[in-house]
């Protein structure tokens, strides 16, 4: 589907998930999650993506750190995780303009050998910032661009000082995303020695020509490959990420796509519509005539055929965009976000939400290593949400889970546009009767433009 502008309400909530949202289209192209809605008269779902190449506006952010006292009220009550943002790739892919950058882009000031003490100054200011609460560490998730570009003792380095200053939960989920060519499996082995139990890969497609499209460096069978080697190496849970929508792609490509995914041996898999962002490298080529722009229709039909194979294979919707074979599968970083939790992004252009306080770091790695060695915040602006932005947030956010929204939570001047959505086939009638407002197939195909006539 293509990408329209967001209104007030949608750029709102794309801070709100944006930490990666802290964040799937990762490792440029991705799991986890910025949301961007789909328009007006589109059958497609919103894809969520990564941290953006741009910051939104915002308050100042005091040079401390330091956050508002409503907070930090009740913090060790709610659930909270950590996202750490590697913003290095080896190449740029044509689709991607999230916050990374290539060793030719990065310039002075920043690499990738020292980044992993820089990210572990920002974790031991967020204990600072946030004072002396039990807050064991539900979730940690790695994204990017490619994490497991950074030597994997770097990464377990990384985590070790979110457990010391933090700790973890014994049960804690510990992901990052990786592309399939990133990794082998003495790295993988490595990964798991450290403590990693999640690992998402960026398959993308299992069609040559559809990567060569996204250039994207992988063969089409080494994502399946990269699964065997993380079972091997003991990970419980492994995801991919599908792309769908691609110029050039067929129905039969992405079928061929589906079907080598389920066949990997995954617990879990994403699919997103691409979205063509403007200042890629694909939206010149489409604006040069080379490429023709992704078709909302085309797109809608891709995503039921992505519903009816997974659910085929045994996987079951519990977002938007997401499967799972089993709820112990389910991304539960991811679903910190989604139901409102707390999370402390590190990284540059890193997002965070603590307590209804949201604020975004500087965008640079340059900028943001030279924060930190001054031993500053390198927040760069903040927003603290009112009730009803909050109230908003949540609607947007839960109404994608398969788990629904309460229907006795709908403001009244909305509760005409929930009648017409049942009318219309859009929220399931068994929910509804037992008060909830849970998406149908049809339902998830409109649910962009749905959420925003609930929005009142």
């Amino acid at each position: 589907m293509t990408s329209p502008g967001l209104d007030t309400t949608t750029q709102a909530y794309a801070r709100a998930a944006n930490s990666n949202t802290g964040g799937s289209q990762k490792a440029c192209g991705g799991e986890s999650t910025w949301f961007a809605a789909g328009s007006e008269h589109s059958r497609g779902p919103g894809r969520l993506g990564g941290v953006p190449s741009t910051l939104p506006d915002g308050d100042p952010a005091p040079t401390s750190g330091e956050l508002p006292d409503s907070a930090l009220s009740g913090l060790s009550e709610r659930p909270f995780g950590f996202y750490v943002h590697v913003p290095f790739c080896v190449t740029r892919c044509g689709y991607c303009d999230f916050n990374t950058y290539t060793a030719a882009e990065l310039g002075p000031g920043a690499s990738q050998r020292d980044y992993a003490d820089t990210v572990v100054a920002e974790v031991r200011l967020a204990r600072a910032v946030l004072g002396t609460a039990d807050l064991p560490v539900e979730t940690v998730f790695f994204g990017g661009g490619t994490p497991t570009l950074l030597p994997p003792e770097d990464l377990a380095r990384i985590l070790a000082a979110i457990d010391s200053e933090f700790g973890l939960r014994p049960d804690a989920e510990v992901t990052t995303e990786a592309n399939p060519e990133s990794v082998d499996p003495g790295y993988l082995e490595k990964l798991r020695q450290g403590g990693f139990n999640r690992v998402s890969f960026g398959m993308q497609s299992a069609s040559e020509h559809v990567l060569r499209v996204l250039d994207r460096r992988h063969t089409p069978g080494r994502a399946a490959a990269a699964v065997r080697e993380a079972r091997a190496a003991g990970f419980e849970h492994v995801n991919l990420d599908l792309i769908y929508s691609t110029p050039g792609e067929s129905n039969d490509d992405w079928r061929a796509s589906l079907a080598a995914a389920i066949e990997a041996g995954p617990d879990h898999v994403s699919a997103y519509s691409l979205i063509v962002e403007d200042g890629t490298r694909l939206a010149a080529r489409i604006r040069r005539g080379e490429l023709p722009m992704p078709d909302d229709d085309v797109a809608a039909d891709r995503y039921e055929i992505a519903d009816e194979m997974l659910a085929a294979a045994g996987f079951r919707w519990y977002e938007v965009s997401n499967w799972a074979r089993s709820d112990a599968a389910r991304c539960r970083h991811n679903l910190l976000y989604w139901t409102g939790g707390d999370w402390w992004a590190a990284g540059p252009g890193a997002h965070s939400h603590v307590g209804g306080t949201r604020w975004w770091n500087v965008k640079h790695p340059a900028a943001y290593a030279q924060r930190l060695a001054a031993g500053a915040s390198p927040a760069h602006a903040r927003e603290v949400l009112s009730d009803d932005d909050r109230a908003a947030e949540r609607l947007m956010l839960e109404l994608r889970l398969s788990s629904g929204y309460p229907l006795a939570d709908v403001a009244p001047a909305a509760r005409t546009t929930v009648a017409s959505a049942l009318a219309r086939g859009l929220l399931e009638p068994a929910a509804f009767r037992s008060g909830l407002m849970v998406l149908t197939l049809q339902g998830r195909l409109l649910a962009d433009a749905l959420i925003r006539d609930l929005v009142v």
